[in-house]
């Protein structure tokens, strides 16, 4: 242990944002262990299996550390290529490689020749989830200020952005209300479209510490997930029922009168014209399961959920199997209707928790990294187009040019084919990343960049806890923000930040309603606990505690009908054929694998996208390996495993592995406010292979 330091840190996976220690040997520069001291706050002293291992890939032989430019980008730009032509390197047929003073001058040269050309909104700028909120902040920045295009966003679109309008619409703020702690506070929990365990397993870890205890868990899921085996209450549901099932919650609590009376009347509006609504709405009727065949037992059951949840101090948990779907934000709002119906909000063991996937999506939305939001959720002076949008936009030849930093566009987005195509029209493509990830071996120009455990940065998590992560090793790549403040000062800017601590010190003052008390020393001096904003004086575990955060302070009843749809729409009129196809996680790996699949220990579990398909459809599946098509395209040949697990017609399979090409099925379906794409049901046909 003689060259072995122990380093404190912010894991640099999931939304849950665990504290992490790391003994690294200085001498070497390597991480040799990663682990969680007992009193960390989040992690409770338990890692997952990625925090504990998935750290291979900062040392990984193929971590891009030279830039590189494409060969045939500089010959359809002769005078770029003469201006650095004295910094290139011949590295293979397709690449140059160069220094990042030839890298930025090569990009910011094209970013004028195609402002001054098609105009300043020819330029979009992707990505930021996956970075400090430093980066992210200097990035949306320097794009609306000194570029002067609105068009910014993050990864949120694919994920929680109908969690952060659902939110705003009904009560203020887009963000969990309460500490992850308060789970042990809570007498009834609900978790729907989250499978925690391999999501976010160190919240799933309290969960199931309390379920195995006072048995008060109701699940809800289009298959069978290990948080049933631990749940009172065991919903598989058809797809697309989201919105279906939490009307009826409403409507049970409303029907019976077990709503709380004083807390609607002292800090909610629009609650009588609600309950009008749903009480004369015929899909909101439990009794509604019963012509639904082979989900007739939801009718009862929703009812048993319904009263607990009221009469109890109740938590929700949802993930992005109530986000990504055409009703995404309806089903969010219907969510925090029951919340606002019993007053389970705003005090200890209560509340409602979107569960964020990337380490730093919450941040990155705070930073104003959306396009109809400035830092703080302020107005911001332009409002620029979705990410669906800029694709749109990219086929028509009004966007010319992407800045992409940590977003893997052209895996994790939906439609690929017509994703790739609109990347065929761009002039220019930069990004800033750790590997050649599929949108990396598109670009015109990348640059590699520090990663999570080289660089000193604030990270916020799910819960609003703000933790200052600070170098595990030492790196001679820059940091996203001295990327983007070389280019900066190339298009005319004046950014001269020496440090990261300098831009928080800005983002502190432009973000001050969140952000004032929340400065470097303080974050330090709490690494392992964090701070939760909004911070001041003192930090905020508890959100909506007098006031909801809206204008005037009131909770608000947005209510929206269920449309009838997709499966159950079959299976009312008879007609359930083919297959219905939903996707997710799984523990050993994160989204687009990039870092995870360069640990063999998490590799080696979940080297491919393995299908998943009912016992009830095993003798439709006579073949080792399937390809999955719809009408907007198909996988490549996936391994098929039988389980129990999954309803008849169901299917159910992961992400990870770009060459799955799985997100070429889905196609411009999307939640008709926010544009989140409708990622957990598509109808699919099955080739044999």
């Amino acid at each position: 242990m003689e060259n072995i330091e122990t380093i404190d840190s912010v894991c640099t996976y999931c939304g849950v944002g665990c504290d992490i220690a790391a003994h690294v040997d200085v001498k070497e520069n390597k991480i040799k262990k990663m682990f969680a001291h007992p009193d960390g706050v989040v992690s409770q002293g338990k890692l997952c299996i990625k925090g504990k291992y998935g750290y291979d890939f900062v040392d990984a032989d193929d971590r891009l550390k030279t830039p590189r430019i494409r060969k045939t980008f500089l010959e359809k730009n002769p005078a770029i290529k003469e201006s650095i032509a004295a910094a290139l390197v011949d590295f293979d047929d397709t690449w140059y490689e160069c220094d990042l003073e030839a890298a930025t001058t090569a990009c910011a040269m094209k970013l004028q020749e195609i402002q001054t050309k098609y105009g300043d909104k020819s330029v979009a700028s992707i990505g930021g989830a996956r970075t400090s909120c430093e980066s992210s902040y200097l990035f949306q920045k320097f794009t609306r200020h000194t570029l002067n295009s609105p068009h910014v966003d993050n990864c949120a679109r694919v994920c929680h952005s109908p969690s952060l309008k659902g939110m705003r619409a009904t009560i203020g703020e887009g963000a969990a209300t309460n500490p992850y702690n308060d789970i042990y506070n809570a007498e009834f929990m609900i978790v729907i479209g989250s499978n925690t365990t391999e999501a976010h397993p160190i919240i799933a870890n309290r969960i199931l510490d309390v379920a195995r205890e006072n048995d008060n868990l109701a699940v809800f899921d289009v298959r069978e997930i290990k948080l049933h085996r631990f749940a009172k209450y065991k919903a598989i549901m058809p797809h697309e029922a989201n919105l279906l099932i939490l009307n009826m919650l409403a409507y049970v609590i409303i029907d019976e009168e077990l709503y709380d009376e004083s807390f609607i009347e002292d800090r909610t509006k629009g609650f009588a014209a609600f309950k009008e609504k749903i009480l004369n709405d015929p899909y909101a009727n439990p009794d509604y399961f019963k012509s639904i065949a082979g989900y007739e037992d939801l009718s009862k059951l929703v009812r048993k959920v319904a009263r607990e949840y009221a009469l109890k101090k109740s938590m929700i948990f949802w993930g992005l199997g109530i986000t990504e779907h055409l009703d995404g934000s309806y089903a969010v709002m219907a969510i925090t209707h029951l919340a606002l119906m019993t007053g389970n909000i705003g005090k200890p063991g209560t509340g409602l928790m979107p569960l964020r996937g990337q380490n730093n999506v919450q941040g990155a939305c705070d930073m104003g990294m959306l396009p109809y939001y400035d830092p703080d959720y302020q107005e911001p002076k332009e409002v620029g187009l979705m990410t669906p949008q800029l694709v749109d936009a990219m086929l028509d030849g009004k966007l010319k040019a992407i800045l992409n930093v940590g977003e893997d566009l052209t895996h994790i987005h939906p439609n690929l084919n017509k994703v790739e195509k609109a990347f065929e029209e761009l002039e220019l493509l930069f990004v800033q990343e750790l590997f050649m990830t599929n949108v990396a071996q598109r670009a015109d120009i990348v640059v590699g960049v520090k990663s999570a455990y080289e660089k000193t940065g604030v990270y916020v998590n799910a819960m609003r806890r703000l933790h200052l992560s600070q170098p595990l090793v030492k790196s001679d790549l820059p940091d996203d923000w001295e990327v983007l403040q070389i280019l900066d000062n190339k298009m005319g800017g004046s950014a001269n930040y020496q440090s990261s601590k300098e831009v928080w010190q800005e983002v502190q003052r432009m973000a001050y309603r969140r952000f004032s008390g929340a400065d470097y020393h303080r974050l330090e001096k709490h690494r392992k606990r964090g701070l939760q904003w909004p911070v001041h004086t003192e930090d905020t575990p508890i959100l909506h505690q007098l006031d909801f955060r809206t204008d005037d302070g009131y909770g608000r009843f947005v209510y929206h009908q269920y449309k009838l749809r997709g499966m159950i729409e079959e299976i009312v009129n008879n007609s359930l054929k083919g297959y219905h196809l939903t996707t997710g996680r799984t523990l050993a790996h994160y989204n687009n694998a990039a870092q995870t699949k360069r640990s063999e220990k998490l590799n080696s579990r979940y080297d491919e996208d393995i299908l998943l398909v009912s016992e009830a459809d095993a003798a439709e599946f006579t073949t080792e390996k399937v390809i999955l098509k719809s009408e907007f395209g198909e996988t490549t040949p996936l391994t098929v495993k039988i389980t129990e697990k999954v309803q008849p017609k169901t299917l159910f399979v992961t992400f990870h592995h770009a060459n799955s090409r799985i997100n070429a099925l889905f196609g411009d379906a999307s939640d008709e406010l926010i544009l989140t794409a409708a990622f957990k049901s598509i109808k699919v046909e099955v080739i044999k292979v």
